[in-house]
């Protein structure tokens, strides 16, 4: 049983056929609107972007009335493909792909099922077995028992990183809403899948490049399956994201299509001298001149520092400034007091985040946490 699969363009009409094709797959319970919506808008300059909504989700209604697997999911993905190809002119060509969570598993199959046919693959909060088969079977049965919205509440704490449902509350409400929308047949039937997915020991088969990214913050799909990814295939790559879940492309699109662009098309990560007039501006306009100060010693300015990102959840600085209070002279047991302190005045989810973001650098600089 090959289900049906439905197609999304997310490029206009005007030159995408001039474009590389990039195919994009969706997690569990989201659509390709609402996970891939405004990374796309990173991409369309650069790709043909085309998505998929699985069997239930989005604007693809029908379900099948029989049971199928992952094999049969990607042979659906493969299909609906080809056609856009032949629309292109392009039959047979290969294209690249990126998917989460079960659309990264979707992207595994179609590497190992249709070799040729994917040129380059960036896998996302995914697996090459993605738990139990009896959870799945669990999940599929409570689903059916009561609906999708029994899973709301459970999946705002498996999807989003601390935080970010504060931070970005229209995103996750959309990626929440597509969940209740889903219908539960095709919900339950993708779980079937899911339960029988297992292609760890077939990781070897795989030669074209991947890039297996993962969320920091991901309780579903924690970075260590990502690992066993980039490890198992031939030519893998690992990134970790800081300050991520499961939900990459919806909560990092910025971050994830530039990693995108670099995977597929080898576009360079933007360069220092790229940022150097604007660092030179910011320590013209204060920072050098707060530093060199006398009132306050460095240690005391590297405390005010990080509480003040701490609160801010500005991370990837949060940890520059970890290094640099290392350097000043703070000890662990300070950072650690800081941390604590910041749970009571800026809140239990931001202390959590920064917790992990320094535990991160710590073991980077040789230090136990």
């Amino acid at each position: 049983m090959i289900p049906a699969v439905t197609a999304v363009r997310m490029s206009g009409a005007a030159h995408r056929a001039e474009l590389p094709l990039l195919v994009l797959g969706p997690s569990l319970g989201t659509t390709a609107a609402t996970l891939w919506g405004e990374a796309a808008t990173h991409l369309t300059d650069a790709f043909d972007v085309l998505a998929w909504d699985l069997p239930g989700h989005g604007h693809n209604r029908p379900v099948p009335e029989e049971p199928f697997d992952l094999a049969a999911l990607a042979a659906g993905v493969l299909s609906v493909v080809d056609e856009v190809l032949l629309q292109r002119d392009e039959v047979g060509a290969s294209f690249s792909y990126a998917g989460d969570s079960v659309g990264g598993a979707v992207g595994l199959q179609l590497l190992l099922d249709a070799p040729g046919r994917v040129r380059d693959a960036v896998l996302l909060c995914t697996g090459a077995r993605l738990g139990e088969p009896a959870m799945w079977r669990g999940r599929a049965a409570q689903v059916s028992l009561s609906g999708t919205q029994v899973l709301v509440a459970g999946s705002t704490e498996r999807w989003f990183a601390p935080g970010f449902t504060d931070r970005r509350p229209e995103v996750a409400s959309a990626l929440l809403r597509a969940l209740s929308e889903t219908q539960d047949e095709g919900y339950a039937a993708v779980c079937g899948a899911l339960a029988t997915y297992d292609v760890r020991d077939r990781l070897g088969e795989i030669a074209v490049p991947v890039l297996a990214v993962a969320g920091s913050a991901d309780p579903a799909t924690p970075p260590a399956l990502l690992r066993e990814v980039a490890e198992g295939v031939r030519d893998g790559r690992l990134v970790v994201l800081d300050d991520v879940a499961h939900q990459a492309p919806a909560e990092a699109p910025e971050r994830v299509a530039r990693l995108v662009r670099e995977h597929a098309l080898g576009e360079a990560p933007a360069s220092p001298a790229f940022t150097r007039a604007f660092q030179e501006l910011l320590g013209e306009s204060g920072w050098d001149a707060v530093w060199a100060r006398p009132g306050l010693d460095r240690r005391s300015r590297s405390l005010i520092a990080l509480t003040a990102l701490v609160a801010r959840g500005h991370h990837e600085q949060l940890a520059e400034h970890v290094r640099g209070a290392l350097r000043d002279g703070l000890t662990v047991g300070e950072l650690e007091e800081l941390l604590v302190q910041t749970a009571v005045y800026c809140g239990v989810p931001d202390a959590d985040a920064a917790f992990r973001v320094v535990q991160r650098v710590l073991l980077g600089e040789g230090h136990e946490p």
